[in-house]
């Protein structure tokens, strides 16, 4: 058998497994953390709320919430429910990481020891490292190599607790190569186990064959809006378009423009916003309605003023700002005190934020940001779903939401953060499938609706 062999039958046995959901019952939490509201994204002293209950059980039916209630209760209704006895951890919603850049080739790990030398990320980026040192490596690997690699990365993306996930394309910059980008998360999105939003990050740079006068650069514009974005939205793959909004990156009325015409095109907007230096991004994402303005570190007091009165999604990666050894985090307090709805998420990628560990970022949101251990569960849950349009959908425990769920072995959700840097969850599910089987070993124990009735 080829390896091409073992790949198809893989995945075909993948779509075997989501096509066929038993009705669960999880019992014997510590804790279920529920967040559970309005589905929509929670601003300002609404993410206080985690909705957190105890001696609680949840049935699954379907592939959705069925019903939260007593354990004994919940069995006699659903009695032919698999049995997932929770063994005293905590059951919250699959973790929704609504930023990555997760489709890339090799890692840039060069560049941490430039950045401890003293050299910034825009002078790398000037020397054809950052995101040009990714696109150079990118253009040269295969569709299945890409695959194969994004493979094993979400398999411990999930194996942290992450249920659904954003991946950018973004390091093709040119039409072939970004399509080749949006194809290789459309396979990963119909073969793997958890849940994947697509992309289009045409504008994350200006190639370097592009950025030797005005004109070419112009020309790179003009491409991006007029062939490339038809073929994207061809193609139909990705529901977001994004644009890295940043002084020496995309100026305002670039990101405008392509923005514009990519709503048009049919496309959500998200916006890289005001990260380096405040140019304006989080007002102009305010503006355009987008559904995320993202990293925000130099956001100025317009930008938190503007998103306060948007429904736009601030999403902070304090992973990022802390793998750089920048002092300054965004400002998630004066964000929420402020009124803004706040997401938390990883940033994946290979320069800047070389993470899948979600809880980690969940303590520097407590760390860092001096979020409480409520708000950065509401941002990792709900308003990471809002911020990829998806709060109707799934970010919640709650009956009619995805039953996208993670399991921690910890006994108060407290410990989620506290632990930090430790991989605690023993399981995870998508829709009521299992996102990484793999992982439950001796933790978890999965019964058949037969066994003894839980206590």
């Amino acid at each position: 058998m080829t390896v091409g062999d073992r790949r198809r039958g893989n995945e075909r046995e993948t779509k075997q497994r989501q096509s066929f959901v038993r009705d669960l019952l999880f019992v014997n939490a510590a804790q279920v953390v529920t967040c559970a509201g309005p589905d929509r994204a929670r601003k300002g002293n609404e993410m206080r709320e985690a909705g957190i209950l105890k001696n609680a059980a949840v049935a699954v039916s379907g592939g959705r919430i069925a019903a939260i209630g007593g354990a004994h209760d919940l069995q006699a209704a659903y009695s032919n429910a698999e049995i997932i006895d929770c063994r005293g951890g905590v059951l919250t919603p699959g973790l929704v990481d609504s930023h990555t850049h997760a489709v890339f080739g090799k890692p840039r790990f060069e560049e941490q020891e430039l950045r401890a030398e003293g050299h910034d990320y825009m002078e790398i980026a000037a020397r054809g490292g950052g995101i040009h040192s990714s696109v150079r490596d990118f253009r040269e690997r295969s569709e299945e190599e890409l695959y194969d690699l994004a493979v094993s990365r979400l398999r411990a993306v999930a194996s942290y607790g992450t249920t659904t996930v954003e991946i950018k394309s973004g390091y093709g910059l040119s039409v072939d190569d970004e399509l080749k980008a949006l194809r290789v998360i459309g396979r990963l999105a119909a073969t793997m186990p958890i849940r994947i939003v697509a992309t289009w990050l045409g504008a994350h740079e200006i190639p370097h064959e592009f950025r030797t006068s005005d004109s070419l650069r112009a020309e790179y514009l003009d491409m991006l809006v007029a062939k490339l974005l038809p073929k994207v939205r061809e193609q139909g793959i990705a529901r977001f378009a994004d644009v890295f909004c940043e002084p020496g990156v995309f100026a305002i009325d670039e990101t405008r423009r392509i923005l514009e015409v990519s709503r048009k095109s049919g496309l959500g907007l998200k916006i890289h916003a005001d990260e380096l230096k405040p140019c304006g991004g989080a007002e102009l994402a305010a503006s355009l309605g987008a559904v995320s303005a993202d990293h925000l570190a130099a956001i100025s007091e317009g930008g938190i003023k503007a998103l306060a009165s948007a429904a736009t999604v601030a999403t902070l990666l304090p992973g990022t700002m802390f793998f750089l050894g920048k002092t300054k985090q965004a400002p998630a307090r004066a964000l929420i005190e402020a009124g803004a709805s706040v997401a938390l998420a990883t940033d994946f990628n290979p320069g800047t934020s070389p993470t899948v560990n979600f809880p980690l970022v969940l303590t520097l949101g407590v760390s860092q940001l001096r979020m409480s251990v409520a708000e950065v569960l509401v941002a990792a849950t709900v308003n990471g779903a809002a911020a990829l349009g998806l709060a109707g959908e799934t970010g919640q425990i709650a009956p009619g939401f995805a039953a996208d769920l993670a399991l921690f072995q910890i006994s108060d959700a407290r410990e989620l953060p506290y632990w930090y840097g430790a991989r605690l969850c023993v399981g995870t599910w998508k829709a009521g499938a299992p996102c990484h089987p793999y992982e439950t070993g001796s933790n978890l124990i999965s019964r058949s609706p037969e066994a003894s009735a839980p206590g």
